[in-house]
């Protein structure tokens, strides 16, 4: 039950930081790109409205996870105490944080409704509603890591929330432009505005890239302190996680800023209407990716509480050490006699059988992709397209190898019911959301592939392989003591980043035109590959 919770709250607290951006970052976005009470502008109504229905959206649905997560944690206590955790609950930090997060977001949801929607273009409302989230984010400090520390607790909590403010103006924005792009396409604004936005947008961003990298840097200094921290912790390596794919958002932010350079030199607007849109929705797959990282660095004690746990660069480069894939399984009697050892927290007596099931498991998913990728690289062949288009199939496959092996202890091969091991079990659970996302994955993306007018089936495909690199990124296996928890976790933050790129380049495979497209395909069969290898290459760590 502790599992499924903390793995809640991670998705929820990516969820909670990703409305937080869209209502918090489309106030600055309309405070410092938009500017609707400037006489100059040539807004209509469509484009005002369209601004401000999002951050009204973004603070609605801010309210509702806030209240969530203080729901999700009050039935934690609950189950873990065996008893209600009233009264004392309402002393928390936690609790009164998290209520006066829900209060103030629910108070620019009101203003919002019953104010800016009837003054669009009145700079003393826009004035109004920021003030109105100054303690909303204020609020925040309490929720964060330096909340809870005895030294250098306000400055912590101040670089956080400065951080924070960074990144939902960036993430806010990005939202922003693109309903800014839905009306473009519906020819619901000025032409003008479209390259005129990106351009005073691309300085917002600049500046939101700098307070990151200003507040991130000293954060991320005071939590790790030492390579080993950085290499061989779970802390480290999420964060690591969050370099890698800010360098892939930043690399798409920098190709938009130079096509929007490019237009004001040119006055073509060809790669501002036939490149950057997708690419600032790919962007956008990234940065929704970050925040729900973000969530998930949140709920991991930081590398310089546990320097005890951590794994030397040894023993995670091992992890990635290539190796002859299992190819024989040890027998389901063998696996249940040694699952009490496994599972144990104190002493960790690792069951050979149990151990070799899992390498097993891991190594044979490998092969299924790898050998998937292969035909993938063929399908771009004519000679061999007929047949090799069928590649995704593969999918469907390894999700009914999932389905009987991932958790052999539990139904249809084990004695625990599919119910009971689903729902009472963090680790299962996410088990059983991923083979049942494989499968689908394989069905859609196989019908996408062969039927005439697929319509949307196509875009199925790089949704749900985002939605799997999440979950990735989210993965955890609380059962085990933190040093082989993490070893596990960095295999799979890394095949969570290339899940991302598999997405990626997907979705940018179809949407643009050539030799673009071609790129981008190539690259996300490569990240398809590059998953396999792990997964052929993986070891049970047991510490």
């Amino acid at each position: 039950m502790e599992g499924i919770a903390n793995y809640l709250d991670s998705l929820i607290g990516g969820v909670d930081l990703t409305f937080y951006s869209i209502a918090i970052g489309g106030l600055l976005w309309g405070l410092f790109v938009l500017r609707p009470w400037d006489e100059n502008a040539n807004y209509n109504s469509a484009l005002l409205e369209k601004t401000v229905n999002l951050i009204h959206f973004g603070s609605k649905a801010l309210v509702i996870t806030q209240l969530s997560k203080i729901g999700l944690k009050i039935w934690l206590m609950a189950v873990t105490l065996g008893k209600s955790p009233f009264p004392a609950f309402f002393n928390t930090v936690q609790f009164n944080a998290g209520l006066a997060r829900a209060t103030f977001a629910f108070a620019l949801f009101l203003f919002i409704k019953q104010a800016l929607k009837a003054n669009l273009r009145s700079k003393t409302h826009w004035l109004v509603a920021t003030a109105i989230v100054v303690p909303l984010v204020m609020a925040a400090a309490w929720l964060v890591h330096g909340a809870s520390r005895l030294e250098d607790r306000g400055l912590l909590m101040a670089l956080t929330v400065s951080h924070q403010i960074a990144a939902a103006a960036w993430v806010g924005g990005i939202f922003q432009i693109l309903a800014l792009w839905g009306l473009k396409k519906q020819n619901a604004i000025a032409e003008e505005l479209w390259p005129l936005l990106l351009k005073r947008f691309s300085a917002l961003g600049i500046v939101a890239v700098a307070l990151l990298l200003v507040t991130g840097t000293p954060l991320a200094w005071y939590y790790i302190r030492t390579f080993q921290g950085f290499i061989g912790a779970g802390y480290g390596n999420l964060l690591m996680v969050k370099i890698m794919m800010m360098g892939l958002a930043l690399g798409f932010a920098w190709i938009n800023r130079q096509a929007v350079e490019e237009y004001f030199a040119s006055r073509s607007l060809y790669a501002l209407t036939a490149r950057v849109p997708y690419y600032i929705e790919a962007e956008t797959l990234i940065l929704l990716t970050i925040l729900f990282t973000a969530a998930s660095l949140a709920s991991q004690p930081p590398s310089v509480d546990i320097p005890h746990l951590t794994a030397t660069w040894e023993e995670v480069l091992n992890m990635f050490h290539p190796r002859i894939p299992r190819w024989e399984s040890p027998t389901h009697e063998a696996l249940i006699a040694g699952e009490a050892g496994r599972v144990a927290i104190v002493g960790q007596v690792p069951s050979e059988a149990a151990t070799a099931w899992s390498d097993y498991n891991h190594n044979i998913s490998g092969i299924f992709l790898t050998v998937m990728s292969f035909f993938a690289m063929l399908s771009y062949s004519e000679r061999f397209h007929r047949w090799a288009r069928y590649w995704p199939v593969g999918f469907m496959g390894l999700g009914i190898f999932l389905f009987f092996r991932s958790d052999a202890e539990s139904w249809p091969l084990g004695p625990i019911g599919f119910w009971d091991s689903t729902f009472n079990n963090g680790e299962i659970l996410q088990h059983r959301i991923a083979t049942f996302l494989v499968f689908m994955l394989g069905l859609y993306e196989t019908r996408a592939r062969v039927k005439a007018d697929p319509g949307i089936l196509p875009y199925l495909f790089p949704l749900m392989s985002a939605f799997g690199g999440m979950m990735l990124l989210a993965h955890s296996h609380v059962g085990f003591e933190a040093k082989t928890a993490f070893l596990i976790q960095v295999g799979h933050t890394l095949m969570g980043v290339f899940a991302l790129i598999l997405a990626c380049g997907r979705w940018l495979e179809l949407k643009l035109d050539a030799p673009g497209k071609n790129v981008a395909g190539f690259i996300s069969v490569f990240a398809l590959f590059q998953i396999g290898v792990i997964l052929m290459f993986y070891r049970e760590p047991l510490y």
